[in-house]
């Protein structure tokens, strides 16, 4: 960042493309937070990549007036990290679906997160194949009856949570697609974490999923039934804040402030920056209608980065290594010249 003036307006970063996803589709609302984050970050059109595979948030490379690849199906994840070891300075950027990061790109997606390059993957959860006419992707409830699945899938769905910290993830937030402004908050710090941040979105796709976050997400339940996180703050929600939770034993449990003497020092306090993984467990798994659903940064860790390493590696083998060129290396010791 040069200084405190935005290089472009959030609209700036904005193709001339059309934009073609279904009317109602909340990859509007992402598009809109991403842009807004680039401008609030001051990057550079030139210095900023976004990776995508294949699904309907595929397109967005083509939807922002930055560098970008539209890849393969599940490949976004290798081809972004190729990006990023190439060029370091790079900001690298992945739009993914659920069914692209975690089906067919499933390996790239858990060792992308083991390896913790300094990317940022935006991993759109529509709970459903949206391209290909809304077929079950492998965090489709169950019971829910798709194209695929006419009589209802009987698969259990990923936790896409869980399988971050599966991975050794140190960056996991989840975001609904109803909120811009959490969003690009979110995004920003993303942007900020050295290392691979994974950001589940919680995406409504209008025609093959309509409301499938509904409970979650409508004005009218949001309220109750999210728990916007921050460090360093209690963990209270509800219409007026009087909700919270609190540890007993091993499990969390909601409380209310007020009821049984409980009081705001009860709370629980949220702690992203842990290098445990015990407190971000029980919040994400956490699901209605027992619990809120976790929103916000859940975990924010820092550890080594390996395209940090990777050039380190290579910048102290040069200066160790006996030869210093290939032709050093082939004209080291004894030589012949042969002639007829």
């Amino acid at each position: 960042m040069e200084d405190m003036q935005c290089l472009y307006k959030p609209k700036e970063y904005a193709s001339d493309q059309e934009v073609k996803w279904c009317p109602g589709c909340g990859d509007y609302a992402i598009i809109n937070a991403v842009q807004r984050t680039f401008s609030e970050l001051n990057l550079k059109k030139e210095d900023t990549v976004i990776v995508s595979g294949i699904g309907c948030s595929s397109r967005f490379p083509y939807y922002m007036d930055t560098f970008g690849f539209h890849t393969i199906h599940g490949r976004p994840a290798a081809v972004a990290s190729g990006v990023k070891l190439a060029n370091p300075q790079l900001n690298v950027w992945i739009v993914s679906g659920d069914g692209d990061s975690l089906a067919i790109g499933g390996n790239h997606f858990i060792h992308l997160v083991r390896r913790n390059m300094d990317v940022n993957l935006l991993l759109f959860n529509n709970e459903i194949y949206g391209l290909t006419k809304g077929q079950h992707s492998p965090t489709t409830k169950k019971g829910i009856k798709t194209k695929s699945a006419p009589f209802g899938t009987i698969e259990n769905p990923f936790n896409v949570g869980e399988l971050v910290l599966g991975s050794q993830g140190q960056f996991y937030a989840r975001v609904p697609d109803t909120d811009v402004k959490l969003m690009t908050a979110v995004f920003i710090e993303a942007a900020k974490h050295k290392g691979t941040s994974v950001i589940e979105i919680l995406q409504n796709c209008v025609i093959f999923n309509d409301n499938t976050h509904e409970q979650i997400t409508a004005k009218e339940h949001k309220a109750n039934n999210q728990l916007i996180l921050e460090h360093g703050k209690p963990m209270l929600f509800g219409e007026n804040k009087q909700k919270g939770l609190r540890l007993k034993g091993l499990e969390l449990e909601v409380v209310t402030i007020g009821e049984h003497g409980i009081t705001e020092d009860d709370i629980l306090i949220h702690d992203a920056h842990t290098a445990s993984t015990v407190l971000h467990q029980l919040l994400i798994q956490m699901k209605l209608p027992q619990f809120p659903v976790a929103m916000g940064v859940i975990r924010d860790v820092e550890a080594s980065v390996y395209d940090k390493e990777f050039h380190k590696q290579i910048i102290d083998n040069q200066h160790s290594a006996a030869f210093k060129s290939v032709d050093e290396m082939f004209f080291n010791g004894n030589t012949y010249n042969i002639s007829e």
